[in-house]
């Protein structure tokens, strides 16, 4: 059985024909919604699943539109407000050297270059020039955004779920 791992949240239809309105929590979104790949579309606290091949994919705003093989209107798609899209573990592909998934930052402990613990990545936020990791702080107070730079983030090492920071000036308030 294989892993799936969460890509998008569908948030709404978009017009009468079938397609769909996402915001994506994918690293890939064009490679994610190719023509042709197979989701899984689930509502959180519900056993069941359907499966779906995107048959159209564009960007619409901040949104990423989808229409699936045999889903042709508006009433075949509402159902599926507010579930969640998921990817299967074989649709993934290999990476480079020094490039990672979302899915295997999210989770990490992430420490300082003198091992203080700050706190688990919760969420990575694309700004454009560079990925904002939110770094949800093991003790009390505010979330910490950690700008995903070479000055910044010194190691990941995904096997042992761990990422080494250098904590730049104003980072902590």
């Amino acid at each position: 059985m294989s892993e799936w791992y969460k890509v998008g949240k569908i948030v709404n239809t978009h017009g009468v024909r079938g397609e769909i309105r996402v915001i994506s929590s994918t690293d890939f979104a064009e490679e994610r919604y190719a023509v042709g790949t197979e989701l899984m579309i689930r509502h959180e606290g519900k056993k069941e699943e359907v499966k779906v091949v995107v048959r159209h994919h564009r960007k619409h705003k901040n949104f990423d539109l989808l229409q699936f093989e045999n889903y042709h209107s508006i009433n075949e798609v509402e159902l599926f407000k507010g579930a969640t899209l998921y990817v299967s573990e074989e649709e993934l592909s290999e990476l480079g050297e020094g490039e990672f998934y979302y899915h295997e930052i999210i989770g990490c402990s992430v420490v300082t270059e003198q091992d203080e613990e700050l706190g688990k990545v919760k969420e990575i936020i694309e700004t454009g020039a560079n990925d904002v990791w939110v770094i949800q702080r093991s003790g009390p107070g505010k979330d910490i955004l950690i700008p995903y730079i070479e000055e910044c983030v010194k190691e990941i090492d995904v096997e042992q779920k761990l990422v080494r920071i250098h904590l730049m000036e104003g980072l902590i308030e």
